[in-house]
């Protein structure tokens, strides 16, 4: 038998009148159980800029503020950072939290999230009984009035408490950069965001604006990759990154001594990212490639980006080609399902590297990999692993 708030809820999704349904399409909720993750979330409440941006499965949830080209030519930042918006939170009892959140999206709201850390202070009774939800507005928007038609729309007798306040949009950009530091991978080799100044003009500085893509340099596996790529490139090889997100692996191979570097990605959000991160490290054009996983009629990539702004793709990458070292830091099922494909990229005798990965996984991966690859090493950082091994003759 199903629950009756649950019959409630369906009954009250069905049939409430929107009355913002640009808003409401466009918005995001999400449910806060754990404390925030280093890494923050930016959302952009903006139904003019109402193109969803989705990272690729081959990269783990983590994203970040980037400058996306919308369908006018214009960037995402130009359409929705350049005004003021309104920030509301509202205390209300928990049983109708999913309910109210959904009728503020269709009464104003341009986002909400329910919220469930405590913020009640050390009124337990609170607590217990309410939860909070943090929406936001446009600044034009009557708050009061939102509220209280959600409110009565759910069946709440009073109106709840709420707050508001008015921030700027380049408040969040600015946050965003601040949560990305210089990181050192090793002594001589760092990680530096584009508005930040490196910390060792003398080292390997390795530019990036993380973008929606993966890749920043802080997630262990990311690090893993790096060391066994600088411990691999000796000078003159030819380098595949098999899942490149924000292509920090395919430049850095090159800083590293690389003569070519290429890198795959199904998404072409992060072939955009990886493009712009290579022309931060000044990459020579003819040095790398950038583009969609290639099938039997080649990548098609062109399709979603005119040639003349595809500068790191200059040609069709054929499915043949094979490479010195090859590395794919993806998830742990295109790893096992796509094991025979990353492999037929390596040369005879190349070294391949694949991570992703947790401690716990690591045997499947190697008695997936054990046909293709012998002298398998295992490398470790915080519960992340890291395998390679030689592409058998």
């Amino acid at each position: 038998m199903s629950h009756p708030l649950s019959s409630l809820r369906s009954h009250f999704i069905k049939h409430i009148t929107c009355h913002n349904p640009s808003a409401a399409f466009f918005s995001v909720r999400r449910r806060i159980r754990s404390p925030q993750p280093r890494r923050r979330f930016t959302f952009v409440p903006s139904p003019n800029a109402a193109r969803e941006s989705h990272l690729s499965r081959f990269n783990t949830a983590v994203s970040s503020y980037s400058t996306l080209p919308s369908s006018n030519g214009a960037t995402v930042t130009d359409a929705a950072y350049t005004s003021s918006y309104l920030s509301v939170r509202i205390s209300c009892p928990r049983r109708v939290a999913d309910m109210l959140s959904e009728s503020l999206l269709c009464f104003g709201a341009t986002s909400t999230t329910v919220d469930e850390q405590d913020d009640h202070g050390d009124d337990e009774k609170a607590k217990l009984s309410h939860i909070w939800i943090s929406s936001t507005f446009n600044v034009d928007q009557d708050v009061k009035n939102c509220v209280v038609r959600a409110s009565d729309s759910v069946g709440l007798k009073e109106l709840p408490i709420y707050k508001v306040e008015i921030h700027d949009h380049t408040d969040w950009i600015k946050q965003t950069q601040e949560s990305f530091h210089p990181v050192e991978i090793k002594e001589g080799l760092w990680i530096v965001p584009e508005w930040r100044n490196p910390p060792d003009l003398e080292a390997i500085n390795i530019i990036l604006n993380p973008g929606l893509a993966f890749g920043t340099g802080e997630h262990p596996t990311t690090k893993l990759c790096l060391l066994l790529l600088h411990r691999l490139i000796k000078g003159g090889e030819k380098f595949l990154d098999y899942g490149t997100g924000s292509g920090v692996l395919a430049i850095a191979a090159l800083k590293f001594g690389a003569e070519f570097s290429v890198g795959f990605d199904i998404e072409p959000q992060a072939i955009t990212s990886a493009r712009h991160n290579a022309a931060l490290n000044n990459i020579e054009q003819h040095k790398l490639l950038l583009s969609l996983v290639p099938t039997k009629n080649g990548p098609n990539f062109e399709s979603e980006c005119p040639v003349e702004q595809n500068p790191y793709n200059p040609k069709i990458i054929a499915e043949k080609e094979t490479y010195d070292v090859v590395i794919a830091n993806i998830l742990l099922h295109p790893l096992l399902d796509l094991a025979e494909r990353i492999v037929l990229y390596g040369k005879p005798g190349a070294t391949i590297g694949v991570s992703g990965i947790i401690s716990d996984q690591v045997p499947i991966v190697i008695e997936r990999y054990l046909q293709f690859l012998e002298n398998v090493d295992v490398t470790m950082m915080d519960d992340w692993a890291c395998i390679s091994g030689t592409k058998k003759r």
